[in-house]
Order: structure tokens, then C-alpha cells, then sequence
């Protein structure tokens, strides 16, 4: 393990603003605004959701990559860490409050009820980034920020299993590595087997305990995370080889298009939650490698739009809504999700995709670049970098 500099993982930098539009896809899907839409698209934007398990494994294996065989202390650790997530954070719980309040108090959505008689514990929860662990108010105020309590919950073990790691040999990883996969798939199987909500699991189910505490509990997304990690040891250890670059890209992304091309035939709730996990986790150590056709992933212009993506995926959700269901002074006061009819024309979905990405690309440089500097100060001599791709 060597204490130089590593270079900068453009492409996987890029990597993440696709990861974070197929998110974008899927709640398009889930407005209906790709009901007219080819079917292949419908089918890829149906499980948009599996992006989380690519940020989470991506999220394991840069922190590796960034931090492995470097002195660091906690506090510089989780000050770059919450300098890195907390103002956009909190600017996207302020840019949705409007909307969650209004639906809370003043319409009736069966998955807000919850809400109504304990809002002000879901407010403490979002904003203290806990909601995750809470099944009914991982959903909360911000929808998509579940992620981030998912995250943070990283932060606090990644130390310690650093330390554990380093000590691990590269077979003993893969098998760690390995045994969480399956650990995850067999809790999702456990959860079909047993249907302790007594409903066929999908999508539009967003309001079940037991489904809720699957799909978005930290514990058990974690082995997603431990999965990235793994990965990030066999790069950093100089182990790999660059001439499997090209198999792994193309190995990984052929199982997950095939996943996905059989995904009805598959349980949503083992869809959802780390199924996909040793094909992005190979489609990074791919790009890691950096094969020679893959330099387009470095273009200046799609690492912006990688760099942006955080406050991508953390707004976008609002801008579409804006752009699906305009309300004007002459709209009719919904009272339901029925009185919601999706104003779903080319137009109006291209429009939401375009000023998503612009709104994202300004937050990042006028709202998170600067902020990050402001909470980290100056660097200290020898401190370890900030991850680019977490």
C-alpha cells in the first residue's frame, strides 16, 4: 500500500451523474410522465431505484481509495464529511419544505398520515439525519434524503472497518465481500417469504413498516457499502490488473442490463436492495482502471455534471413535480393524489431534465464548492483528500 498521491478517478466521477438521472427516470416513471414513453424506456426508468446500490458501493470503494494506508484523525474525517453533504443537504429540506407541509397539512396522501400526528419528530429525525432508521419517516420532508442518513451511518463504522480491513488478506475480503452480498439477498428473500406487511411488494408501496425498514434501513444497506470497500482494497493494494478493465465494464454492465430486462420476473423487494451490487461494484473497478475507451468520461463538461450530482439527485424530485403538475391561481385546490393529473408532454419532461441539471450545476458552484471551503478551512499539511465520487 503506498502513501503517494492516487490519481483522481474522473470517470467514476462522471459515472455518478448517470447513476443519479436513472433515479431522475424512475420518479418520472413513478408521476407518470412516461406513460407514452417506448417500453424499453419505461423498463429502464421501472428500476431506477437500483442507482442507490451503485452510489452505496461507490461510496465504500472511493472512501477506500481515498483514505487506505493515510494518517487521519475522526475530526478531520467527519469535518470534510459533513462539509461535503450537509449545506446542500440542508438547502434541499428548506427548497422542500413548502411542498411537504402543504401535502402533511392540506392533502390527503396515505403515505404522509404518519406525519400528521408526529411531525415534529420526523422534523428532528431529517434534520439531524436519523430518519432512515424510522420506517415510517425515512420518507420525510425530503424524500430522497433518506439516502444521506444512510450514508452518515457509513461514516461512523468506515474508521473501524478501515482499521479491520487493512489487516484482511484480498481473499479474505472477496469473501467478506461475498457473504454480504447473499446476507443481503437473503434478507430480502426472508421478507418474500415471510410478507410481513401481507402485500405482493412494489413500487407504489411506500407506506409498509416492514418494506420501509428493508428498503432504507442503514444495517441493511450496508452491506452494499462493505461490498465498495472490498473493491477498494484490491486497487489500492496494486493488485489489479488493467488488462481486465474492459471485461469488467462490459461484464458488469451486461448483467445489469439483463437483470433488467428480466426485472419482472424478480421480486421487487430483492431488486431493491443490493441485488446489482457485484455488477456495479465490477463496472467500478473497471473505470478504476481507467481503460483507454472510457476517456470520455473525463470530458471537463461531464465532470461537472458527476460533480453537480449530488444536488442533482437531492432536488430533483421537486423540480419535477413542478414541471408535472404546475398549480396556478386558477387551479382547483387538490385535496387527493386522484385531483394530480401529470402534464406529461416532451416538453415539459425535457424541460424538467434540463433546468434539474442547470439548478444542480449552479447549487454545486455557488452553494457547495464554496460552503465545503468555508466548513473545512485550510488544509492541513499531509491531511487526506476529500473523496470526489462519494
Amino acid at each position: 500500500m503506498t502513501h503517494t498521491t492516487r490519481p483522481q478517478l474522473a470517470a467514476l466521477t462522471s459515472a455518478r451523474f448517470f447513476a443519479a438521472f436513472h433515479v431522475f427516470l424512475f420518479h418520472m416513471g413513478v408521476m407518470k410522465g412516461l406513460s407514452h414513453a417506448p417500453a424499453w424506456l419505461q423498463k429502464f426508468a421501472s428500476v431506477g431505484y437500483v442507482a442507490l446500490t451503485f452510489f452505496f458501493v461507490l461510496s465504500g470503494f472511493i472512501l477506500v481509495y481515498t483514505y487506505a494506508g493515510r494518517d487521519f484523525s475522526l475530526r478531520q474525517f467527519w469535518k470534510a464529511r459533513l462539509a461535503r453533504l450537509y449545506p446542500v443537504y440542508l438547502l434541499s429540506l428548506l427548497l422542500a419544505a413548502p411542498f411537504f407541509f402543504y401535502a402533511v397539512l392540506k392533502i390527503n396522501v396515505p403515505e404522509l398520515a404518519w406525519f400528521k400526528t408526529h411531525l415534529a419528530s420526523a422534523l428532528v429525525l431529517v434534520l439531524t439525519m436519523l430518519q432512515a432508521w424510522v420506517p415510517q419517516a425515512a420518507l420525510g420532508w425530503n424524500g430522497v434524503a433518506w439516502a444521506v442518513s444512510v450514508e452518515i451511518f457509513f461514516y461512523v463504522l468506515f474508521p473501524v472497518l478501515l482499521a479491520r480491513f487493512s489487516r484482511i488478506s484480498n481473499q479474505g475480503l472477496a469473501a467478506i465481500g461475498l457473504a454480504c452480498w447473499l446476507l443481503a439477498l437473503a434478507t430480502a428473500l426472508a421478507y418474500v417469504v415471510l410478507s410481513p406487511d401481507h402485500i405482493v411488494a412494489d413500487a407504489s408501496y411506500n407506506d409498509r413498516s416492514w418494506l420501509n425498514a428493508l428498503k432504507f434501513n442503514p444495517l441493511v444497506r450496508l452491506p452494499e457499502f462493505v461490498v465498495g470497500m472490498a473493491c477498494g482494497y484490491w486497487l489500492v493494494r496494486e493488485d489489479s490488473n488493467p488488462k481486465l478493465a474492459t471485461p469488467l465494464v462490459l461484464g458488469g454492465t451486461a448483467v445489469a442490463l439483463v437483470t433488467t430486462a428480466f426485472s419482472h420476473l424478480i421480486p421487487y423487494p430483492v431488486m431493491h436492495t443490493g441485488l446489482y451490487a457485484p455488477a456495479f461494484a465490477a463496472i467500478i473497478c473497471g473505470l478504476a482502471l481507467r481503460p483507454r475507451w472510457t476517456s470520455f468520461l473525463e470530458f471537463r463538461w461531464l465532470l461537472l455534471l458527476g460533480e453537480s450530482s449530488y444536488a442533482f439527485y437531492l432536488l430533483h424530485v421537486m423540480v419535477l413535480g413542478m414541471f408535472l403538475f404546475p398549480i396556478t391561481p386558477q387551479s382547483p385546490t387538490p385535496r387527493d393524489l386522484n385531483s394530480f393529473v401529470p402534464l406529461a408532454t416532451p416538453g415539459r419532461l425535457i424541460g424538467a431534465a434540463v433546468t434539474t441539471t442547470v439548478v444542480a450545476v449552479l447549487v454545486f458552484r455557488f452553494v457547495e464548492e464554496p460552503a465545503r471551503k468555508w466548513l473545512r478551512g485550510k488544509p492541513r499539511p499531509h491531511a487526506a483528500p476529500t473523496p470526489t465520487s462519494t
